[in-house]
């Protein structure tokens, strides 16, 4: 738990320049901003306080999310940004794409490759 209090920082510089980037496909952006704005909200589809479903809504959207990025948007592009080495990106990566199996991928590339 202290090594994610301590890494949140530099996810949320991480996203917020990546967001900010022209380069970054416009349904790419939206799905950046809708995720963060259920992530931060109070309001899940299961309460938090459940114990471990709680934060499973939660992963998988983050999941579902990098995984499409991953995928669906130039490396180089996420690697501007990504303040860790290229195999950290890699791990995080297949652990993203293994929980977000549950969405077509016809779905993320709609969602992250629309202009």
């Amino acid at each position: 738990m202290r090594e994610l209090l301590r890494v949140l920082p530099e996810l949320a510089r991480l996203l917020g320049r990546l967001v900010a980037d022209p380069a970054l496909p416009r349904g790419a952006r939206i799905a950046l901003a809708a995720a963060a704005a259920y992530l931060l909200s109070p309001i899940d589809l299961i309460p938090d306080f459940v114990p471990v479903v709680g934060v499973l809504d939660d992963a998988l959207l983050a999941a579902v999310i990098v995984d499409g990025l991953l995928n669906h948007v130039d490396r180089p592009l996420l690697l501007k940004y990504w303040p860790w080495d290229e195999s950290v990106l890699d791990r995080v990566g297949r652990v993203a794409g293994w929980l977000s199996v549950w969405v077509p991928r016809r779905v993320k590339t709609r969602i992250f490759a629309s202009r």
